[in-house]
């Protein structure tokens, strides 16, 4: 790498800005006199260091030209000026400028040395005690150790911040351990992906069949199956998957799988026949899931009294007629410990919800209502009048647990609600549907509303799916729908497509309607056109606020790639009086419409007066300030400003077209769904249906009449391996038994 790079050298004159967590750093070296601006992600660097710098050159608009440095090498400073100014920029714990002058006055050039070699000579200095001398050469011992794990994973493009988390765990003895094991890298809080580390492990010597290498290439497996939404995987599928992933024998395999159970990081559950290999933190979910409901299930003591005096009284005031499941649901939900309203748009379920709730207020019973998502839990509060939450902000995200999911509130410190209810089942994982369970006090009811005819969570399992078709919970599907819905294209067409019936493409005078294309070109130039000019101009909507484009895949002249690119320079060009900051190949703006990829439940935002933690997957911004100077970014997450270091960009996408997965648990004005550039692999029912589903007051689908065809045959379920459902039949029947 370094070869294609220009080099220059100096020593650090003067460090301006210096972000620890991402390591991104600018700073002034004096080279031979010469002042040269640089920045870059570097790590820890202080005044007065000899550095050799590897970049290129580049001109900025607001600071001129500037030395983009990717790596650097280090050399400690030589002459009594240089180590003066290091030691006195308070880079080492203990000694101010002060000190350093007196410290380089008496030492000299063999200041350094003494520090690290014979600390106690420093106690020859008036005002330094031994102990305090022994602390400062700890300090700078620590220091050094750190400054050498950076230079040695830089060499292999990894950032300082990795670097950073590496001495956070294994301090001096870090680089020994990498070199005899990178792939510690791979370690879900460090995040290296296996190639990276498997890079190392060959400049280093270390053999395919190293058993460390073996046991990464297992989790690395399990962790990519768990990103496509499988809690396990069949013992089999998992070591022939290994066997291709590092072309070894199955006897190698074998070896990895034993000593990754006996070390604990795997685990091996058996049913009948089967053997499934699990992380350990969706083997802790899914027994903990079973156990926990099968012992709701065996407590709950269903309320003797029949409610239907009670719903009629309520149908006279409020001038409604509930429908025969209405009622049994509604019944249900009060009869149960744990309960499941199921249905697809306009039968009702909203309706039933809020009997449900009348019912509880009356009797005095505490409830919560909550959500996946944000959008989802304010659509909720809107449906109800009731407050609602999203699940993370109810169980209270622990912001000392790092980027880790763990809440406040669990078995030791519950939910103080009787009833828990949450809406959007299916976009609840198994790790967050575990969370939600170990909240919940011993005597708590649960009742979860939700489409099993959506998509599965991005997150790993199939939780509502599951519960569903175990036939253990309690359930009721609402399958009428009421007449004022049945007026709407929307929820007609919606179910059409879930009966497998071919959708009313027809009509011009309602809120479904049907654009044909003839290929991917057009389909994208007519999205562009009805997001900017058409729809905000017939009916008013705003493009940003009201319309969302929706996709079923990332990839493709009508993916949300080239999309997001192309309404971005319709929408919100670029303008003197915008920022701009690049991540990779995405450019973020002032004023862009921006969505969380991924759970981070560190990101600090506040509300006013308020303060939290926690950003998460699919929630939708609006970059409100870009610093270009240090690429620090705020995103506005419906008045929550949340605060991005450069690094932590790479969590962020635009979102002016999203794909279909992403957009589970929102509801939108108006929809724009383009079918053009779909592989074969995502024609499938659901994934129309949700996409679909996700309109409130209009859809418009672009494609091709075929494409929709091929969608609503094909019936195909996403398989998702998960044991949910044989383990919970398993506790129910046993007497008492564990595990």
């Amino acid at each position: 790498m370094e070869e294609n790079l220009e080099k220059i050298s100096g020593y650090v004159d003067a460090v301006i800005y210096k972000n620890s967590d991402s390591g991104y750093i600018v700073f002034d070296l004096d080279s031979d006199g010469i002042m040269i601006p640089v920045v870059g992600e570097l790590g820890d660097i202080s005044e007065g260091e000899r550095l050799e710098l590897y970049g290129s050159y580049t001109n900025s608009a607001k600071y001129g030209r500037q030395f983009r440095a990717v790596s650097c090498t280090r050399t400690p400073p030589t002459s009594p000026m240089e180590i003066r100014k290091y030691l006195g920029s308070g880079i080492i714990k203990g000694v101010g400028p002060s000190l350093a002058k007196k410290i380089v006055d008496n030492f000299g050039e063999d200041a350094l040395d003494i520090i690290e070699n014979d600390p106690l000579r420093l106690a020859e200095l008036k005002g330094v005690t031994g102990d305090r001398a022994l602390f400062i050469s700890g300090e700078y011992r620590k220091l050094s150790g750190m400054k050498n794990v950076v230079e040695y994973l830089q060499k292999f493009g990894i950032s300082p911040a990795v670097a950073a988390g590496v001495w956070k765990k294994y301090e001096s003895s870090s680089v020994a351990f990498l070199r005899e094991n990178p792939y510690i890298l791979c370690d879900e809080e460090l995040g290296v992906d296996f190639e990276q580390a498997d890079e190392i492990a060959a400049a280093e010597g270390i053999g395919s069949a190293d058993i460390n290498r073996i046991i990464a290439a297992l989790l690395y497996i399990l962790r990519e199956n768990a990103n496509a939404g499988h809690t396990c995987l069949p013992l089999k599928r998992a070591a022939e998957s290994a066997m291709s992933f590092l072309n070894l024998s199955r006897e190698d395999i074998d070896k990895g799988i034993d000593e990754s159970l006996k070390s604990g990081q795997t685990k091996v559950l058996k049913i009948g026949e089967k053997s499934y290999l699990y992380l350990n933190e969706y083997y802790r979910a899914e027994l903990y899931i079973a156990q926990r409901l099968a012992e709701m299930l065996k407590t709950s003591v269903p309320i003797v009294k029949d409610l239907s005096h009670e719903i009629e009284k309520i149908e006279f005031i409020e001038s409604i007629q509930y429908e025969t499941l209405q009622k049994a649901a509604i019944n249900g939900c009060m009869a149960n410990r744990i309960f499941i309203l199921t249905g697809g748009p306009g039968t009702g379920k909203t309706t039933t919800l809020n009997c449900v709730i009348r019912l509880m207020r009356k009797r005095n019973i505490g409830f919560f209502l909550a959500a996946p998502t944000g959008r989802a839990a304010k659509r909720m509060s809107e449906l109800t009048g009731e407050s609602a939450r999203t699940i993370h902000r109810m169980l209270e995200v622990d912001s000392e647990s790092g980027n880790m999911l763990k809440f406040k509130r669990n078995e030791k410190n519950t939910l103080k609600a009787d009833v828990i209810i949450v809406d959007e089942m299916s976009m609840v994982d198994v790790l967050l549907f575990e969370a939600l369970l170990r909240a919940l006090k011993p005597s708590a009811s649960l009742i979860m509303v939700g489409d099993s005819n959506q998509l599965p969570s991005v997150g790993a399992g199939n939780v509502l799916r599951d519960l569903i078709s175990s036939g253990e919970i309690p359930s009721v599907e609402l399958t009428e729908i009421f007449r004022q819905a049945a007026e709407s294209l929307i929820v007609t067409n919606a179910h059409r497509i879930v009966r497998g019936e071919f959708p009313d493409l027809d009509q011009r005078k309602n809120d479904f309607f049907f654009m044909p294309c003839r290929n991917d070109e057009e389909a994208a130039r007519l999205v562009t056109d009805l997001v900017k000019t058409r729809l905000p101009n017939t009916y008013g909507y705003s493009p940003v606020d009201d319309i969302q484009v929706l996709t079923p895949t990332r990839i493709g002249r009508t993916g949300t790639k080239e999309l997001n690119m192309e309404l971005q320079l319709a929408l919100n060009p670029p303008a003197k009086d915008k920022n701009e900051v690049k991540v990779f190949e995405t450019v973020f703006r002032t004023g862009d419409k921006v969505m969380q990829i991924k759970n981070d439940y560190d990101i600090e935002w506040n509300k006013g007066d308020e303060y939290g933690r926690g950003i998460f997957n699919g929630d939708i911004g609006f970059i409100e300030k870009i610093d270009k100077y240090s690429g620090n970014v705020v995103v506005n997450y419906d008045g929550r400003c949340a605060n991005y270091t450069s690094d932590m960009l790479r969590k962020l996408d635009l979102a002016y077209a999203v794909t279909i997965h992403k957009s589970q648990g929102s509801e939108y004005n108006a929809v724009i769904m383009t079918l053009s550039s779909v592989s074969k692999n995502l024609q499938y029912r659901n994934l129309l249906y949700t996409g679909v589903t996700r309109a409130k007051n209009m859809i418009i689908l672009i494609g091709k009449r075929s494409q929709v065809q091929e969608m609503v045959e094909n019936d195909r379920r996403t398989l998702r391996y998960s044991c949910i459902r044989p383990l919970l039949r398993k506790y129910l029947n046993e007497e008492g038994k564990d595990q």
